[in-house]
C-alpha cells in the first residue's frame, strides 16, 4: 500500500509541476499564426496599337493585321474589330475613299451572296458588309453582324475610308 501511495505521490508531483512550468510560460496557443501573405500585383495587358490610318479618316483597315476601326477626328470609336478580305485570286484593294452608297439588305449581282449592312466604298463594288470570318471574300471587308451594323450606321456618304497594307 504504501508503494501504491507512493507512485499516487509522485503522479502528483508531476503533474503539479508541469501545471506550474505551463502557467509560468503561458497556455500553448491553440492556433497558429496565419501565413505571410503575398501581394500579387496583376498587370494589365499594354493597349492595342493605333490604328494604322492618317487623320480625317472614318473608317480604316489593316488588311495584315485583319483588323478594322471605325474613327472621329483622329480617335478610335470602335476597334479592333475582325476582318476577312479579298485573298489572292481577289484582293482587296489599297487606298483611300470616300463612301460612295449604302445598303442594308444588299445581294451580290455577280456572286449572288447576301451582303447585309454594305457601305461600297472603292470601284469594283468594294464594301464593308456582314459575313463569314472563317475564308477570304471576293474583295470586301467582311465583319461579325454587330460591327457590320455599327459601321452601317456610323459611316455616312462621303465619310473617307482608308485600306492599308
Amino acid at each position: 500500500m504504501r508503494r501504491g501511495l507512493a507512485c499516487l505521490a509522485l503522479l502528483a508531483t508531476t503533474l503539479l509541476s508541469a501545471c506550474a512550468t505551463q502557467a509560468a510560460t503561458g497556455p500553448t496557443p491553440s492556433h497558429t499564426q496565419p501565413p505571410a501573405t503575398t501581394t500579387t500585383t496583376v498587370v494589365a495587358p499594354p493597349p492595342p496599337p493605333p490604328p494604322p490610318c492618317g487623320r480625317g479618316i472614318s473608317a480604316c483597315v489593316s488588311l495584315s493585321a485583319r483588323q478594322a476601326w471605325l474613327m472621329n477626328n483622329g480617335k478610335v470609336l470602335l476597334g479592333p474589330v475582325r476582318i476577312t478580305h479579298g485573298g489572292t485570286t481577289n484582293p482587296t484593294p489599297t487606298g483611300t475613299w470616300p463612301v460612295a452608297w449604302k445598303d442594308q439588305e444588299h445581294t451580290s449581282s455577280i456572286y449572288g451572296d447576301p451582303m447585309p449592312y454594305s457601305v461600297f466604298f472603292a470601284p469594283g463594288g468594294i464594301a464593308f458588309h456582314e459575313g463569314e470570318l472563317n475564308e477570304d471574300s471576293h474583295g470586301c471587308i467582311r465583319l461579325e453582324m454587330a460591327n457590320a451594323q455599327e459601321f452601317f450606321t456610323t459611316l455616312h456618304v462621303g465619310a473617307l475610308v482608308q485600306v492599308v497594307a
